[in-house]
């Protein structure tokens, strides 16, 4: 920590009993698991008692609607509009957000420039049955509802028949208990926060499986005028994932992605240099777009635009059509 922010934080008035910091959070075992790391952090960073940090479970349409794919009930905002509104109602004083859920937006008077250290970015494929891909036989079910996921396994495997399975992890992990298909995929991000890493649980490295965009990655989201708030979130940021995410989220930005574009990004850094990977394909996984650069970190944001300007290039009007 730097001698101006050190000098901000003890003008800081902090979170107290009294006053507690309120997160917003959704109320699945994830989100929660997620919103504790971030009050965890800022107890321990400020030697806060527990009773400082209060915990608010916002509803919202994403979670209540489970029996439609999420592009027909309207992306990724789903998963945080009710809580924004909250937010900007001074009904709570953070949002935590999984940033993969996050569109490349946000309302007026917020601002989501927070990080938490970046988890594991892989996917994980996780069946009772196989342990990988390859090893699934022909026509075999997989219950996913990511789009992204679901052209880049027909990409791989047309063969194979894909069923809808929303729900938060453990209610995919039930559901693949109960036969409804033969493996499923999940972020290894949420099943280490949750603990639930097993032997079905298999990890898929990234040339073989190229993750969501901002995967791994918690977000805070925060009103534009409340500078007390800003000054607090700077002690628990992480400016490596901060970096990694811009590439990331101009990449997806400028593609004007959603829960209706099947698209992928994956940026790394290496000392002051970035590698960025990223992917564009159809949505029943007949064609895949790729890249692969590398650059100044300075230069994420517009690495990451020019990347899918290229793809975009490459693409036929009716790429992303259904």
């Amino acid at each position: 920590m730097n001698e101006q922010n050190y000098s901000q934080i003890m003008t800081l008035k902090l979170p107290s009993p009294l006053a507690p910091l309120k997160i917003g959070t959704r109320g699945s075992p994830l989100a929660l698991a997620q919103a504790n790391e971030a009050a965890t952090r800022i107890i321990n960073t400020f030697q806060l008692p527990i009773e400082a940090i209060e915990i608010v479970i916002v509803k919202v349409m994403g979670d209540v609607i489970q029996d439609r794919p999420l592009r027909e009930i309207g992306g990724k905002g789903l998963f945080t509009r009710e809580i924004e509104e909250d937010l900007l109602a001074n009904k709570i004083d953070i949002a935590v957000h999984s940033m993969k859920d996050m569109p490349v937006e946000q309302p007026p008077g917020l601002i989501l420039n927070t990080y938490l250290p970046r988890e594991d970015v892989r996917d994980a494929f996780v069946s009772l049955d196989f342990n990988s891909i390859s090893e699934l036989p022909d026509g075999a079910t997989i219950g996913t509802s990511s789009l992204r996921r679901k052209a880049q396994i027909l990409n791989k495997r047309p063969d194979l028949n894909i069923v809808e399975f929303r729900g938060n992890v453990q209610t995919r992990l039930r559901k693949l208990s109960e036969g409804i298909a033969n493996c499923t995929f999940l972020a290894m991000a949420g099943l280490k926060r949750l603990d639930l890493e097993d032997d079905h649980c298999h990890p898929i490295h990234s040339d073989e499986m190229l993750p969501a965009v901002a995967q791994g990655a918690i977000g805070i989201e925060r009103r534009a005028t409340d500078l007390n708030t800003a000054h607090l979130l700077e002690a628990v940021h992480d400016k490596a994932t901060e970096q990694s995410i811009a590439t990331e989220r101009a990449f997806l930005a400028e593609l004007d992605g959603s829960c209706a574009t099947p698209i992928a990004g994956l940026a790394e850094l290496n000392g002051t240099h970035l590698r960025l990977r990223g992917e564009i394909l159809r949505p029943d996984g007949s064609d895949l777009l790729s890249d692969d650069t590398s650059g100044s970190i300075s230069d994420g944001p517009k690495i990451g635009k020019e990347m899918a300007e290229k793809l975009l290039s490459l693409a036929d009007p009716n790429f992303f059509k259904f």
